[in-house]
């Protein structure tokens, strides 16, 4: 399926990311070099401001009500190597390393995403192997 919008390659375009109206918006964690998905979270203005600037991924915790840095407690920082935003520029890329042997995930586990919804039968979680 072709776009409509007529596409102006390598010719930069403006950033006007579209925060919801909480002044939020949705940032995915991959790892720059493997792909895999390891973190979901929120990020306001201020947010993305200090991850650009300090190139470690800032997010907004809803429940606190405040910024905080990935890794602040644990060591394990997602240092950004790329951000990427999507073509309605209402979401959030983040291309990160980890530090060697690091944890995204405050359960322990490499990545948020290490579990999966069986698609048919019961309803139930099981790991990925």
């Amino acid at each position: 399926m072709r776009s409509s919008r007529p596409r102006a390659v390598g010719k930069p375009e403006p950033f006007q990311p579209r925060f919801d109206d909480q002044g939020l918006i949705p940032a995915v964690a991959v790892d720059a070099d493997s792909g895999e998905v390891l973190m979901f979270a929120f990020m306001n203005r201020e947010a993305l401001a200090a991850t650009r600037s300090k190139q470690k991924a800032t997010f907004y915790s809803r429940s606190r009500k405040k910024l905080w840095v990935k890794g602040e407690t644990s060591g394990n920082f997602l240092i950004v190597k790329e951000i990427r935003v999507d073509c309605d520029q209402d979401c959030i890329l983040l291309l990160v390393r980890l530090p060697k042997g690091g944890k995204a995930c405050h359960t322990g586990e490499r990545s948020c995403f290490y579990r999966r919804l069986k698609l048919t039968g019961p309803a139930e979680l099981e790991p990925l192997l």
